[in-house]
């Protein structure tokens, strides 16, 4: 079993920056590719990016690209996601995802596909 924790959401104006980090505990972290969702009120959970096993595989959904990047410490078991630019529809709940494929290049962007999840972080980005 993998538990993962979010943290770093909060308040920021238009414009500023946001530094989401979660926390895998359960299971070899080299094992796992993470991945970021979001889900707006009233919205379906959407895939924001992730990184496979391996970190060289690195997807984004086009409406964070240029704006958000994703990292993972593997030391520290951790993966995290810099949003600058932040706009208010950028306003969500955000989870961090994980499952176990096969190759480590493999990344996931569909939410079926992914086995654990966090809690959430809230993520609110005022005009």
């Amino acid at each position: 079993q993998v538990q993962l924790v979010e943290s770093g959401g909060g308040l920021v104006q238009a414009g500023g920056s946001l530094r989401l980090s979660c926390a895998a505990s359960g299971r070899a972290f080299s094992r796992l590719a993470m991945g970021w969702f979001r889900q707006a009120p009233g919205k379906e959970r959407e895939f924001v990016g992730g990184i496979s096993r391996n970190g060289y595989t690195i997807n984004y959904a086009d409406s964070v690209k240029g704006r958000f990047t994703i990292s993972r410490d593997n030391a520290k078991n951790m993966v995290h996601l810099q949003m600058n630019s932040l706009k208010p529809e950028d306003t969500a709940a955000y989870y961090c995802a994980a499952d176990s494929p096969e190759y480590t290049w493999k990344l996931h962007t569909s939410t079926p596909e992914y086995d654990y999840w966090g809690q959430g972080t809230q993520v609110t980005v005022s005009s």
